[in-house]
C-alpha cells in the first residue's frame, strides 16, 4: 500500500478517536458498536504503521551516527534486520478482510443421511457450538428446532451474539463450518456393536446489522402455531410460534422459543433477513466468478468437510489435511485448535494471492 493510502488509514482512525470521544455518539448503541469496531479493526494497523516508521527513522539515524561511531554500524545492521518483519505483519495487516468478520451469526443443523443416527449427531454438534459459544462469552439462543424421537434434532436454528465490538465476531471464527459433518461410531440404535457412518448439515450465515435486502410483504406467507416441546407436547396455550415461508425462494423460517407471537415474527424476520441477503452475495460471488467457499446446501456423505471419528477419538478436517485426536474435548467446545488450522490456511491464500 502507497503512502497516500496509508495517510488516509491514519486519517480515519484520527477522525474515529475524534467521534468515539462525542458523549453523543454513544446514545446510539449501534452507531457506536459500529464505530467502535472499525476503530478496534484499525488499531493494530495504526500501531504497525508507527513500529516500521519508528524503525526506519531509527535505522537512518543509527546509519548517520555510524560514520562517526562504528559502534552504531551493529545497531544499524539489527535494526535493518527486524524491518522485513514489521514490514510483512503491516502486510497481513492491510490484506482486505471479509467484510462480516465483525458479525453476530445465525446458524442451522440439519440431520441427514442416517436417520436417527444423523439426529443424534446433529443434537452433538448443536451441543458442541453451544459450548463453544459459551466459552467465549457469546450469546447463544436456539430459535427454532424439530426434535426427534431419540432425543436428537432433526432441525436445529441457533443465533449466536458477540458481545461488545470485537472486530474479529463469531462470523470470523466460526465463518468455514458451513457444509457436511460426518460421523463414524456405533450407533445408540445398534445391538451389533458395528460402526455406522451418518452425517448433518450445518449451514452458517452473517446476521446484517442494516437491512440490505429488500423484503416484500406480499412474497410472505406466514402461519401461526403452538409451541410445543419435547415429545410434541404444546408448552403454551395460545397461537405463538410463528413460521414464515417466502414464496420466491421456498425459504421457510420458524422461531417459537420467544415469548410472544410479535417476537417470534420479528425474530422470524430477521433470520429470513439473513438467509436471502448470503442468497443474493453467493449469485453476486458466481456472477463475478469469485473463488468464495460455497457451503453444501445437501447432507450428502461425499460431501464431507469434516469427520468426527468416536473409535479413534479423531477429528479430521479434510479441506486443510487437519487431524487430532483430542474429538471428546472438540465435542465439549474446544475447537480452537481446527478452527485456528482454517483461519491460518484462509490467511496464507489470501497472502499467496496478494503477492501474485
Amino acid at each position: 500500500m502507497d503512502s497516500s493510502s496509508l495517510k488516509g488509514l491514519l486519517d480515519e482512525y484520527a477522525d474515529l478517536e475524534r467521534q468515539l470521544a462525542e458523549p453523543e455518539v454513544h446514545a446510539d448503541q449501534g452507531r457506536a458498536r459500529k464505530l467502535g469496531r472499525r476503530h478496534a479493526e484499525l488499531t493494530p494497523v495504526v500501531n504497525a504503521i508507527g513500529e516500521l516508521e519508528s524503525a526506519r527513522e531509527d535505522l537512518a539515524a543509527a546509519k548517520e551516527l555510524a560514520g562517526e561511531d562504528p559502534g552504531f554500524a551493529a545497531e544499524a545492521e539489527e535494526i535493518g534486520a527486524r524491518i522485513p518483519a514489521l514490514e510483512a505483519k503491516l502486510t497481513e495487516l492491510l490484506l482486505p478482510r471479509d467484510p462480516y468478520d465483525g458479525s453476530d451469526v445465525v446458524m442451522e443443523i440439519k440431520s441427514g443421511e442416517g436417520g436417527e443416527e444423523s439426529a443424534l449427531f446433529a443434537g452433538d454438534l448443536l451441543r458442541m457450538y453451544l459450548r463453544y459459544a459459551e466459552r467465549h462469552g457469546w450469546k447463544a439462543e436456539v430459535l427454532d428446532s424439530v426434535d426427534s424421537d431419540l432425543g436428537g434434532y432433526k432441525d436445529a436454528t441457533v443465533s449466536i451474539k458477540a458481545k461488545g465490538s470485537d472486530p474479529d465476531g463469531v462470523w470470523a471464527r466460526l465463518k468455514f463450518e458451513g457444509g457436511v459433518h460426518r460421523v463414524q461410531r456405533v450407533p445408540a440404535t445398534e445391538s451389533q456393536g458395528r460402526i455406522h457412518t451418518s452425517a448433518a448439515g450445518v449451514l452458517i450465515y452473517p446476521e446484517p446489522e442494516d437491512v440490505e435486502v429488500e423484503i416484500d410483504p406480499n412474497d410472505l406467507r406466514i402461519d401461526v402455531f403452538r409451541s410445543s416441546g419435547p415429545g410434541g407436547q404444546s408448552v403454551n396455550t395460545t397461537d405463538s410460534a410463528v413460521r414464515i415461508t417466502h414464496l420466491p425462494t421456498g425459504i421457510v423460517v420458524s422461531c417459537q422459543n420467544e415469548k410472544s407471537q410479535i417476537q417470534n415474527r420479528a425474530r422470524a424476520l430477521q433470520v429470513l433477513q439473513a438467509r436471502l441477503q448470503a442468497i443474493a452475495e453467493e449469485e453476486a460471488a458466481a456472477k463475478a466468478s469469485d473463488a468464495r467457499r460455497s457451503q453444501v446446501r445437501t447432507v450428502d456423505r461425499s460431501e464431507r468437510i469434516r469427520t468426527y471419528n468416536f473409535a479413534e477419538n479423531r477429528i479430521a478436517d479434510h479441506r486443510v489435511n487437519y487431524k487430532a485426536y483430542n474429538l471428546d474435548q472438540v465435542l465439549d467446545g474446544d475447537l480452537d485448535g481446527v478452527l485456528e488450522a482454517l483461519l491460518t490456511a484462509d490467511r496464507e491464500e489470501r497472502l499467496s494471492e496478494h503477492a501474485g
